[in-house]
């Protein structure tokens, strides 16, 4: 997959993840969850190729990052950040792979501000080689 040619909103997205992750990194904080299939989906398919994975990764987070896989529940975190970035956060968010809208999840997250989620993989920086947690796929 090439970022030229793959134009989605989940790419574009992607990215603003990846600069919000580079900047609760180099703020001290965890990497933030990915809690969006749709979005993940798309991570998966540039993952794929991992040198075009490694420069879109650099160019929006300024370092190589790493899907790793991890699972939880709870508030997501960075939804502040990705706000005072960019506003407030768009519908892909909260559609699943299979392109459903979780109509529960957005309403409540445009009442209040706040996305309560299940995610299972989230980024890490990356020095080039995987740790034993980390998959590139």
């Amino acid at each position: 997959m090439s970022t030229a040619t793959k134009s989605s909103v989940e790419l574009v997205e992607l990215g603003k993840f990846f600069t919000v992750t580079a900047r609760r990194l180099d703020a001290g904080h965890t990497a933030p969850e990915m809690f969006s299939t749709a979005i993940d989906a798309v991570w998966h398919q540039l993952a794929d190729a991992p040198q075009v994975h490694a420069a879109f990764t650099t160019e929006h987070a300024g370092r190589k990052l790493t899907h790793v896989e991890t699972a939880g529940c709870g508030l997501i975190a960075w939804v502040a950040a990705y706000g005072e970035m960019y506003g407030p956060l768009p519908e892909i968010w909260f559609t699943n792979a299979d392109g459903t809208i979780n109509e529960r999840s957005l309403t409540l997250y445009r009442k209040t501000g706040t996305v309560v989620a299940e995610w299972d993989c989230a980024p890490t920086p990356s020095d080039g080689d995987m740790t034993p947690n980390a998959t590139v796929r």
